[in-house]
């Protein structure tokens, strides 16, 4: 006993570490805040009534003039939805609108009377028992029984996802009433599909995930019930939702944020967003690490944590740079919590990021970026099969020659350059070393990869001659320009460092041909000659053993004296016998020219007339044996 205790207890706690960690990399942005905002104010506008209703519950200060109440009763009158759902969303829209004037009669009774009886689906009961809260109609203890019970017998005959959402939602209000329901949640949560190890969400997309998520939480929290789901499934459920952040509709946008809300309120298992404010590259004059720590909507967490820390590796090495370090709350945005690097003096490279938020966990990456200099930069042009004979020309960075170069057929371009970092003044490996040779009066251009050798050091060398082709033998004054890029440093730079006059021997492509260019024959396709087919004589042969089996069978008919005169004359008869040569004719036919849909369509009717005929035939012919 003493040991299953302890296993047990080990469990729990390996389980509530897992749960501690559970922590998501995406929020609702300002930017996202803004765009639904957009959504709601044009759903305003809109002549669709559920749009409408959606709108105005999430629109402070929405119009709330006559003539937006006036409208309401127009977009009523024109909507094609139920009766119930009309009513809910006209309500619900009058009553976020506040309008003064008393709502017409008949909707009013029509949801009196709604509530005196038994509804159809447990959607409707939803609906009408809104609407009687958005009229501020008297909802008693009987109503509730009469409601509770119907739901119960409802639920039990429908137990879709959509049925079970609903019938949450109304349980919730119903209090005692409805905590038969509360049995049903974990039925439902069980039917949550996970996608790709990371999200949980019910078939029918985002409506049925967050009615079924918000019905379920508001159940639980009303009867003070635990939870329906875990931290881990909080999570994926948020993750889900976090993925449908762009949805375009009023209803997505209204949905999607009261079920972030319903996720966020549940301080045990709600889940937080952990992750970079900025781009995760730190310049090395200030490299500050900046992580943003919000609930789902970027909210700060309340209450605030006490503490952040961040364990700083560089991903070459298995030995951090600095552990638990305390990241400090930025004074513009307390979600913001920000560490300067600067003390640790962090060299050049790519860093993994350990945050502890009040418990959960997150790695993160970031770049530390440098600075690249350049030690030295040598050009020169010289014989192609000659070292010594290259006269070098050094030039400073961000400077250009003063000398144009010359360069012909017989020579080659080379150079040289020396990249250093500028904190360490070691050499320095970057992922993009190019050379651009520009003509200046055409503007092509062409790049070549610069390649480093033992010493890190980048060299170019380009033979005029063997590259004339690539040049289309154009001579011309080029521009030299040197290029580096890498994605941890921060002063990347495009460098015009000279001009070369180059000169080109040979023919163009153009004009290596002794004769003018001329048209290709046409090409015309042309199909296989068909084979020669036999002799007639062959032919006539084969068609009359094809047909022999019919004379052998005649010519059997008559030597066994077949009764053909005891051939009943009557409708099935014939019917019968027409149909299936029929057939035999129909499937010739397909043989030679129709595909099998149209013989289908034809062989339909004849079968079933055969066989009407051959039934009603073979009843005669039986009648007849029995009477003998």
């Amino acid at each position: 006993m003493k040991l299953l205790g302890f296993l047990l207890l080990l469990a729990s706690c390996l389980i509530s570490a897992v749960w501690t960690t559970k922590t998501v990399s995406k929020y609702i942005t300002q930017l996202e805040q803004d765009r639904y905002q957009s959504i709601f104010t044009e759903g305003l506008r809109s002549n669709d009534l559920q749009s409408v209703y959606y709108s105005s519950a999430n629109v402070a200060g929405a119009d709330k003039t006559q003539d937006a109440c006036k409208r309401l009763n127009t977009i009523y009158g024109e909507s094609k939805l139920n009766d119930f759902e009309k009513n809910y969303y006209l309500t619900g829209a009058w009553k976020n609108f506040g309008c003064k004037e008393a709502l017409p009669t008949k909707v009013k009774d029509s949801v009196k009377n709604a509530l005196q009886k038994d509804s159809s689906s447990s959607q409707e009961i939803y609906f009408n028992l809104h609407s009687a809260k958005n009229l501020n109609l008297p909802i008693d203890e009987a109503v509730k029984t009469q409601l509770g019970k119907n739901l119960q017998a409802l639920l039990k005959k429908d137990d879709s996802l959509g049925s079970l959402g609903h019938g949450f939602a109304v349980a919730a209000e119903l209090g005692s009433h409805g905590a038969f329901a509360h049995d049903r949640v974990e039925e439902a949560f069980v039917q949550a599909d996970e996608v790709d190890g990371k999200m949980l969400q019910f078939e029918g997309g985002l409506s049925i995930t967050a009615l079924i998520v918000n019905g379920a939480f508001k159940l639980s929290n009303g009867l003070k019930k635990p939870v329906p789901i875990n931290a881990e499934q909080a999570t994926k459920f948020a993750t889900y939702f976090l993925s449908r952040s762009s949805i375009q509709t009023p209803k997505g946008v209204s949905i999607l944020l009261e079920a972030l809300n319903t996720l966020s309120a549940q301080k045990t298992i709600a889940p937080i967003c952990v992750m970079l404010a900025g781009n995760g590259q730190l310049l090395p004059e200030s490299p500050v690490l900046s992580v943003k720590v919000s609930d789902l909507l970027g909210k700060p967490l309340s209450p605030a944590l006490a503490v952040v820390t961040a364990t700083i590796t560089p991903k070459a090495s298995s030995q951090p740079l600095a552990s638990k370090v305390n990241l400090v709350p930025s004074n513009a945005d307390p979600s913001v919590f920000t560490y300067n690097l600067k003390s640790l003096n962090p060299p050049r490279g790519q860093y993994k990021i350990d945050i502890d938020a009040g418990g959960y966990k997150q790695s993160l990456k970031v770049n530390v970026l440098g600075k690249v200099k350049v030690s030295s930069l040598e050009i020169g042009v010289g014989d192609s099969d000659s070292v010594a004979t290259i006269k070098k020309h050094s030039v400073s960075f961000a400077n250009k020659l003063d000398t144009e170069l010359s360069a012909d057929a017989q020579q080659k371009i080379v150079l040289k350059v020396q990249l250093i970092d500028e904190a360490s003044g070691k050499p320095l490996s970057v992922h993009q070393a190019f050379v651009l040779l520009r003509n200046k009066n055409t503007q092509q251009e062409i790049i070549f990869v610069a390649e480093a050798d033992s010493s890190k050091a980048y060299k170019f060398e380009m033979d005029v001659g063997a590259r004339s082709n690539d040049f289309g033998y154009k001579s011309g004054v080029y521009s030299v320009e040197l290029i580096i890029g890498d994605a941890l440093i921060s002063n990347s730079f495009k460098w015009l460092l000279a001009d070369v006059n180059i000169k080109f021997t040979g023919e163009t492509p153009q004009e290596t041909s002794n004769h003018p260019r001329r048209p290709l024959p046409e090409i015309i396709h042309q199909f296989r000659v068909p084979e020669k087919r036999p002799a007639k004589l062959v032919s006539d042969l084969f068609t009359g053993l094809c047909l022999a089996p019919l004379a052998l069978l005649l010519i059997l008919w008559a030597k066994l004296r077949a009764n053909v005169s005891n051939f009943p004359l009557s409708l099935s008869a014939l019917g019968f016998h027409l149909g299936l040569g029929a057939m035999l004719v129909l499937f010739g036919i397909f043989w030679l020219q129709l595909n099998m849909f149209d013989t289908i369509r034809y062989l339909t009717p004849l079968a079933l007339v055969t066989f009407l005929c051959g039934n009603r035939l073979l009843r005669k012919i039986a009648g007849r044996c029995s009477e003998k």
